[in-house]
């Protein structure tokens, strides 16, 4: 009987969570079928999948069931969509046209920007590719950064999916404006279109930060700083993380424009020059890089999942951590309904993140092309941007997860009526007052080279930074400021050198070569903290 009754509870055990499970259109039942590939969580896909199905019916009087893609983050879909449509290209090109392939022709043919001498037999590949319906077997590309959507647009794996023209009325400044806040909100040409809008900042436990000595929430980057927080901060990896990637080049840009806006408070006869902003932009990359210093220094780990910081941050693992906004607000929510307690807030810096989107696109090839535009028309309809803003169980709303996203159409916050419906009310992001305007020539075309350079100077060389902090952090003066000054030397990645001999260096087609430059960096970085540990204990000069 003791074994009866331990068979019928692991039984009970496993077929729980399938007896509980929603009931879903299955693929195979549906009458239309719709292919994604996304880095979003299952809150999203849930509650887009089921209003999309709705909506869809009431429209055709057809059933459609999404077949969701999951591969990892952007990252990961961005090395997987290459990889398949690499290998899709090569035996259209091979067996369908007859002609040879080459490391050159696989090269070529996802190269925007060919050398005016690049063979000819390449120039061809590349007119084929973009000339083709050649396909990867998804239709649609939905979330991530747009970092990540030109990069798969300039490969020319996206297509244009007509919207733009479909749709006049919801491409303008009253509507989705082209470009806000120096981000892009769609591609010219229709290749991709911003769905949601996306900000950064901080996510911290109020528990953890009293436990610490620490009386006042985190409301700026520079907080995350705070010696006080050592071995508390969640941090990502950001060449595994583009969301987290974004934010750290908010940071830096953030004090390129301080530096900017004191250089022309101090010189305003030379407010306009170019020679102001390039020395604002070479001072204020140089304080950033030294801010992201101080907040690695800080760190516990560098994850390679931007959804563990919130997580550990609510459990009390760790004090605070930076996060995209609605995972922050959704650990905020969560703990909140389940504890009924307030111990978790999130707070995103005032003029330190800008409002980017999330796009969605076509993808090349795609096999259900009409359904797909039916889904992008959806998410960017009123009725579906209700699901990333409006409560669960409210009029139109999500059916079981509060998404705490904020909607890309400036005319949704005019609907006044259904502020009651709303999950964040008082939020705003087409009035912010004293925004970051984002400056894609300071830091867009060294993304990758800075978000390497953070990773190489803070989880690298993480165990030698932390222990360099700590002594500085117990020294007296004047040793503790001179062995500041030698851990935060930047002379190796300045903005000259990481724009010229750095990028050069990251951008050649040998991965040795970038193998070997972050060995080189992170030697360096560990003789600064080696060097500055000395100092703070006595044993430098």
């Amino acid at each position: 009987m003791k074994r009866l009754l331990i068979i019928v509870t692991l039984v009970v055990i496993v077929a729980v969570p399938f007896v509980l499970r929603p009931k879903r259109v299955s693929v195979a039942k549906a009458d239309d079928t719709l292919v994604i590939i996304t880095p979003h969580n299952e809150a999203i896909r849930y509650e887009f999948a089921r209003g999309f199905a709705d909506w869809y019916k009431g429209r055709t009087g057809r059933t459609v069931a999404i077949d969701w893609r999951i591969v990892g983050g952007t990252s990961e879909i961005a090395r997987f969509l290459e990889g398949e449509y690499v290998a899709a290209f090569e035996q259209h090109w091979t067996r369908t046209l007859g002609k040879p392939w080459s490391a050159e022709i696989q090269a070529g043919f996802q190269n925007a920007r060919l050398a005016a001498d690049a063979p000819a037999l390449v120039k061809e590949a590349r007119a084929a590719f973009l000339a083709s319906d050649v396909g990867c077997g998804i239709d649609l590309f939905f979330g991530g950064g747009t970092y990540d959507f030109e990069r798969q647009a300039q490969a020319g794996r996206l297509v244009d999916s007509g919207v733009l023209k479909a749709h006049p009325a919801w491409f303008g400044d009253a509507v989705i404006p082209r470009r806000y806040g120096g981000e892009d909100y769609w591609h010219n040409d229709g290749l991709w279109i911003g769905t949601v809008l996306s900000s950064y900042g901080i996510i911290f436990n109020r528990g953890a930060l009293q436990r610490l000595g620490i009386d006042r929430p985190p409301t700026q980057w520079s907080d995350l700083g705070d010696p006080r927080l050592m071995g508390e901060v969640a941090l990502a990896d950001p060449t595994k993380s583009g969301s987290v990637a974004k934010a750290f080049e908010n940071i830096i840009q953030q004090q390129m424009q301080r530096r900017l806006h004191a250089l022309q408070a101090a010189e305003p006869a030379a407010a306009a020059s170019p020679e102001l902003e390039a020395r604002a932009v070479r001072e204020g990359w140089i304080e950033g890089m030294q801010l992201l210093q101080r907040i690695g220094a800080n760190a516990r780990y560098f994850t390679d999942t931007s959804q563990k910081p919130p997580i550990d941050v609510a459990a009390g693992n760790c004090a605070a951590g930076l996060c995209i906004d609605f995972y922050g607000r959704q650990q905020e929510e969560a703990v909140r309904r389940r504890a009924d307690s307030d111990r978790v807030g999130y707070a995103s810096p005032a003029g330190g993140s800008v409002s980017s989107v999330d796009p969605i696109a076509l993808l090349r090839g795609a096999k259900h092309r009409a359904v797909a535009v039916a889904f992008i028309e959806y998410v960017l309809s009123l009725d579906g941007q209700k699901l990333w803003t409006f409560k669960p169980g409210t009029p139109g709303g999500p059916q079981r997860f509060v998404l705490r996203r904020l909607s890309v159409r400036r005319d949704f916050y005019a609907q006044t009526d259904w502020k009651p419906h709303l999950a964040d009310p008082d939020e705003a992001p087409f009035e912010q007052r004293d925004p970051l305007v984002y400056r894609e020539a300071w830091t867009g075309r060294i993304f990758r080279e800075m978000a390497l350079l953070v990773r190489v100077m803070c989880q690298d060389t993480h165990t030698e930074l932390k222990s360099a902090w700590r002594a500085i952090q117990a020294a007296p003066e004047p040793a503790r400021t001179q062995a500041l000054a030698v851990l935060q030397d930047m002379a190796a990645i300045s903005y000259e050198r990481t724009t010229k001999d750095i990028r050069t260096r990251l951008g050649s087609r040998n991965k040795v070569d970038e193998v070997r430059l972050a060995k080189d960096l992170a030697e360096g970085f560990r003789a600064n903290y080696a060097k500055a540990r000395a100092i703070a204990e006595g044993a430098g000069p």
